[in-house]
């Protein structure tokens, strides 16, 4: 068989270039550190790759969307440190306000002080975050959550926000609250708070559940104590009670328990009772010390705190002793009457106030240590995803300088071989 001179350099070129290739590309995966550069190189590893590049993509999203809940919790959590530590503070004002040393100058210093923490609660309360949005208003942002109402005294607050919890996306599976709304947490007690009492009666007609009325003071003296809890399993424990002051046939100071139903209805369960100032009574599993003199027609109200129609609202706590600490009492028994009641009402309201807003705030520190949790689970799960990417495409490095040193061998073996083959010819042995 004739070779003819075209077909050996055609075949030593196709060697040469087919060498040049292999070591161009290795060349190639040495200076980019990845074993498969093209698609074409491994179609099967790049597809996995691709789909690997994408869950991670989507993890990193979770770790910056967890970083920016874990900024909005902080903030969140730092302005209920601020408002547990302004509502111990008037705490501790009302303890000082409710001694009998007090003249009524020095009450209305007091309640100088109040208005002050009363306004800081309000900034809180309306606080924003980095971006402007309100940390309390829900997922309303147009307008502060807390907004002033006309009233006597110090103006009242209004909550304009919406019920909602702005919520954000942590994980595949986890949907966590970033921020509570201020109803939630100023105008709301925690679960299993005890019974408030209220010396008051209603004008006109009948308090009933849910109806918010204007309320007269009482006429007489009688100031309470309490209420306390004494026995939980009875019957009508956990329902609205309305204590009531009346006199029997002869004349003599008596009072009236009686259960509020839903629908506003009375139903009696103490008829009678005689009273005497300094004894405590016990109903529905609940006691109450009473002390002063009745008139007929006073009334003592008492609701579960979380009941509706109880005061849950922190700020009207606040509003109903800065305006009874206000009141020029001129020694006027039933107006001492009235302030101690008003402030052994509102000392039991803040206290509940306080609980709930350390319960929410506990409720955030909670959930922060989940996206602490989270997060170290995220940083795991992109570690599997880092190593199975680089199984995929990354390049062994001594494997490829091996292949690169082979291969720079087998070019300079086809470039030899072809300058050999050139070399031959007839001419030279003629």
């Amino acid at each position: 068989m004739r070779i003819s001179t075209v077909t050996m350099f055609e075949q030593s070129v196709s060697s040469m270039n087919r060498q040049q290739g292999d070591f161009l590309k290795v060349g190639q995966q040495i200076a980019s550190g990845r074993r498969v550069v093209n698609p074409s190189d491994d179609p099967q590893a790049s597809s996995r790759a691709v789909g690997v590049s994408q869950a991670k993509a989507i993890t990193q999203q979770f770790a910056d969307a967890r970083v920016s809940a874990r900024n909005s919790l902080s903030q969140a959590e730092s302005v209920l440190n601020s408002v547990s530590d302004a509502v111990t503070s008037a705490k501790t004002l009302l303890v000082q306000a409710a001694s009998d040393t007090l003249s009524d100058v020095d009450r209305q210093s007091v309640a100088s002080e109040l208005r002050g923490i009363y306004e800081t609660l309000i900034g809180q309360a309306n606080a924003t975050d980095g971006n402007g949005r309100y940390l309390f208003g829900g997922y309303r942002d147009d307008a502060p959550p807390f907004a002033r109402t006309a009233g006597e005294g110090v103006q009242g607050t209004e909550y304009k926000g919406d019920d909602n919890t702005r919520e954000q996306r942590i994980d595949a599976s986890r949907l966590l609250p970033v921020a509570d709304n201020g109803k939630a947490i100023f105008q709301s007690v925690p679960s299993g708070a005890g019974y408030v009492a209220r010396a008051e009666q209603s004008s006109p007609g009948d308090i009933s559940v849910g109806t918010q009325q204007d309320h007269l003071r009482n006429e007489g003296t009688v100031a309470f104590t309490g209420p306390s809890r004494v026995d939980p399993d009875n019957e009508h424990f956990g329902k609205p009670f309305e204590l009531e002051f009346g006199t029997n046939g002869a004349g003599e100071p008596v009072f009236t328990v009686s259960v509020v139903e839903e629908n506003g209805d009375r139903t009696a369960i103490v008829t009678d009772e005689a009273y005497e100032s300094g004894k405590s009574v016990s109903f529905g599993g609940i006691s109450i010390t009473l002390e002063g003199e009745s008139e007929d027609g006073d009334q003592i109200q008492l609701r579960p705190a979380n009941a509706e129609g109880a005061n849950q609202d922190l700020f009207k706590s606040l509003k109903d002793a800065i305006d009874v600490l206000e009141m020029d009492q001129q020694g006027q028994p039933e107006n001492r009457a009235h302030f101690r009641n008003t402030i052994s009402s509102v000392m039991r309201e803040m206290d509940n106030s306080l609980d709930n807003v350390l319960t929410v705030r506990a409720s955030m520190g909670a959930r922060l240590n989940e996206l602490d949790v989270v997060d170290a689970v995220g940083s795991n799960r992109m570690m599997n995803y880092d190593k199975t990417l680089s199984d995929l495409v990354d390049l062994d490095y001594n494997e490829a300088i091996a292949e690169y040193s082979l291969r720079q061998v087998g070019l300079q073996a086809a470039q030899k071989a072809f300058v050999d083959v050139k070399g031959l010819s007839l001419f030279n042995f003629l």
